[in-house]
C-alpha cells in the first residue's frame, strides 16, 4: 500500500521532529537509507514474486537502528568512551550484517551508557538521552537509546545488547518490548566492548521492537542457523504452560523494594492468566534470588574454565592506551576533569573491592550454580516465570547512582543463562510505563514469546508517548 520511500522518509521525518528532545540518535544515516528505499522499490518494482522477495528477504525495507556498541559501517563506534570519538567501523557486527542481508535499513546509531555498564544511558560523547514519556527521566542503559527511539516511534527494530539487563531495562522503562535470548544462540562479535572468559556466557545480543509480533522473525535473522535450537516452529499451548510467579527478590538489603504500581500490574497479569486461561498460577519463594546482585558480580569477576581472569573493567576504560587509574579519574571528576562518567569511575573502584574476597566469590559463584539447577527443574521444558522487570518505573536523571544495584532483576538471569522477554503492560499513574519479566528454562525462548503476544493483546503493549 505504501512504497519503501515513504516508510524510510516517515521515520526520518519523526527522527527529526523528536530526537532534539530525547537525544537517541547519536549519528543518523538518512541519505544511505534513502537510498537503499529507493533500491527496495526498484526490486519491487521489477517484481520477482513476493513468495521469493519474503523468504529471500524476510525485513525487506524495514527501518531499524542500532545500537552504537554495534559495529555499522559508517557510523561511529565509540560505546561512549571519549578516547574512541574518532572510531569509525568498517565493517557490520553479524547481527547487523544478518538483518541488512534480510532487507532491513538502517537508520542510525543510538546512545547507550560508557562503556555498556551502567543504566543510564550518558556519557561524555554524546551527552545524555531522555525518556520519551517524561523528559526528566532516563531511558535506562545500556542500550537507552534504542528504547527511547523505539518508544517515540522513530524505528520499528532496534538492535540491543544486554549482560546485566541492558535490552529489559530500556525496554521496562520506555514500554517496548525486548528479548534476551537464550546465551549462545546469537552472535555477539562486532560490538564494543565485547565479552572475554566467562563473560562470553552472560552477554547476549538480541531484538528490542514496539510490536510482541515482530520480536520472533527479527530474533530468527539475528540468530541465523543457531535458530533451530530455540524450538521457533513449535505450536505454543497457553493453556498447557505451567506458569510460576514472584513477587520480588525476597528483599535484598542492595536493592529497593518493588513499587506497590509494579506489583499491581503483575497481579493484574495473574488474574487475568487465570481467569482467562482456566490455569493456577503457582507462587513461587526461590529464596536464593535474595543474592541476585551478590551472585551476578562473584560471577562476572570469576575465571573461565581455562583459568582465565574475567576483564577488568578499568582496563576497557583505557581502551589499550593509557591505564586508567579509577582512583585519581575520581578526584579529576570532582574538579570537573575526567573525560569519564562518575558510573564508570565508581564500577573500576568497586571492582578492586570485590576481587578481594575470593573465598566469598567462591561460594557466592557455588550458590549460582545450584540457583541455575533450581531454576531449570522448577520451569523444565514447559514453565514460564512472571518477576518483576526492575523495583521502580524509570527514575529521574541521575538518581540511580543512589540505588546503583537495583539492576539485579535483570541482571540474575543473565548468569543463570535464561532467555527472557521483557513485556510492557501500560502506563501507571505517572503516565510512565509499566511491565513484566517473562523467563523460561534454557531454549525454550518460544514460550516467552508466546505469552508476549498473548499479553499484549491483553495489556494493550506499547503505548504512544504523549496520547491521554
Amino acid at each position: 500500500q505504501v512504497t519503501c520511500i515513504e516508510v524510510v522518509e516517515a521515520y526520518v521525518e519523526r527522527i527529526k521532529e523528536v530526537n532534539p528532545l530525547i537525544n537517541a540518535v547519536v549519528k543518523d544515516r538518512f541519505e544511505e537509507a534513502l537510498q537503499e528505499a529507493r533500491q527496495v522499490d526498484k526490486l519491487l518494482s521489477e517484481g520477482p514474486g513476493d513468495d521469493y522477495l519474503e523468504e529471500k528477504y524476510p525485513l525487506l525495507g524495514v527501518p531499524i537502528t542500532v545500537k552504537e556498541a554495534f559495529s555499522l559501517h559508517g557510523m561511529p563506534n565509540t560505546s561512549g568512551l571519549v578516547n574512541r570519538r574518532n572510531v569509525i567501523a568498517t565493517s557490520d557486527a553479524t547481527v547487523v550484517s544478518r538483518l541488512k542481508q534480510a532487507g532491513a535499513i538502517p537508520l542510525g546509531v543510538t546512545n547507550c551508557s560508557e562503556l555498556c555498564m551502567w543504566y543510564e544511558s550518558s556519557n561524555r560523547v554524546y551527552g545524555r538521552t531522555n525518556n520519551p514519556y517524561d523528559l526528566q527521566r532516563i531511558v535506562g542503559g545500556s542500550s537507552g537509546g534504542e528504547g527511547g527511539v523505539l518508544a517515540a516511534a522513530c524505528s520499528v527494530v532496534g538492535v540491543g545488547s544486554d549482560i546485566g539487563g541492558s535490552i529489559r531495562m530500556p525496554a521496562f522503562f520506555n514500554g517496548v518490548f525486548g528479548h534476551k535470548p537464550t546465551t549462545g544462540v546469537v552472535p555477539n562479535d562486532g560490538q564494543f566492548p565485547n565479552a572475554h572468559g566467562v563473560r562470553t556466557s552472560f552477554l547476549c545480543t538480541g531484538p528490542m521492537c514496539r510490536y510482541a509480533e515482530d520480536l520472533e522473525p527479527v530474533l530468527r535473522v539475528m540468530a541465523g542457523p543457531g535458530v533451530s535450537k530455540l524450538k521457533l516452529n513449535e505450536k505454543v499451548s497457553l493453556e498447557k504452560i505451567k506458569f510460576h510467579c514472584m513477587d520480588h527478590d525476597g528483599g535484598s538489603i542492595f536493592v529497593s523494594p518493588v513499587d506497590k504500581e509494579i506489583l499491581q500490574a503483575q497481579k493484574k497479569v495473574v488474574e487475568h492468566i487465570e481467569s482467562d486461561l482456566g490455569v493456577q498460577v503457582q507462587r513461587v519463594a526461590i529464596h536464593k534470588m535474595k543474592y541476585s546482585f551478590q551472585i551476578w558480580s562473584a560471577m562476572m569477576s570469576s575465571k573461565d574454565s581455562n583459568g582465565q581472569d574475567a576483564q577488568r573493567f578499568a582496563d576497557l576504560l583505557g581502551d589499550h592506551g593509557k591505564p586508567v587509574w579509577p582512583l585519581w579519574e575520581l578526584m579529576k571528576w570532582l574538579v570537573g576533569m575526567s573525560s569519564h562518567t562518575f558510573p564508570a569511575i565508581a564500577l573500576g573502584l568497586t571492582e578492586k573491592l570485590m576481587n578481594l574476597n575470593h573465598s566469598g566469590n567462591a561460594k557466592l559463584v557455588s550458590m549460582g550454580k545450584s540457583l541455575q539447577e533450581e531454576m531449570e527443574a522448577l520451569l523444565g521444558q514447559d514453565g514460564v516465570l512472571l518477576y518483576p522487570s526492575h523495583p521502580t518505573i524509570a527514575p529521574k536523571h541521575h538518581s540511580p547512582i543512589c540505588m546503583p544495584f537495583n539492576f539485579a532483576y535483570t541482571a540474575i538471569f543473565n548468569v543463570l543463562g535464561l532467555p527472557v522477554t521483557q513485556c510492557p503492560l501500560g502506563l501507571g499513574s505517572e503516565g510512565l510505563p509499566l511491565g513484566i519479566q517473562l523467563v523460561a528454562a534454557a531454549y525454550n525462548d518460544h514460550l516467552t514469546l508466546a505469552v508476549a503476544r498473548y499479553l499484549e493483546k491483553a495489556f494493550g503493549g506499547w503505548v504512544l508517548p504523549g496520547k491521554v
